[in-house]
């Protein structure tokens, strides 16, 4: 089993920035692809940005040149660095994490980006 925790979610005027933080534990094993999902409502579940095992990233053209994903030494902990945040940016923002046997999801964190 593997539990995800995230925060740093909240309340930004646009132009902002915040910085959120998922910390993976359980049974991990060896370092996962790690990514960061955002449901706005009535929208789907999208992928913001992801990072593989070995680092590689990718994201969301919404977000490219705004966001940048990253991960601590040791590979259990991914943030997600948002800058230059607008209003469609406001939604829930879900950690992910790719086990061999499955994924899992965070609970979620809030981000809304309104003056």
């Amino acid at each position: 089993q593997v539990q995800l925790v995230e925060s740093g979610g909240g309340l930004v005027q646009p132009g902002g920035s915040l910085r959120l933080s998922c910390a993976a534990s359980g049974s991990i094993g060896s370092i996962r692809p790690m990514a960061w999902y955002r449901q706005a409502p009535g929208k789907q579940r999208d992928l913001v940005a992801r990072i593989s095992s070995g680092g590689s990233t990718n994201y969301s053209d919404s977000v490219k040149g705004r966001f940048t994903i990253s991960r601590d030494i040791a590979g259990n902990t991914v943030y997600l660095q948002m800058n230059s945040l607008k209003p469609e940016d406001t939604a829930v923002y879900y950690c992910n994490i790719e086990t061999i046997l499955r994924a899992y999801w965070g609970q979620g964190t809030q981000v809304t980006v309104s003056s």
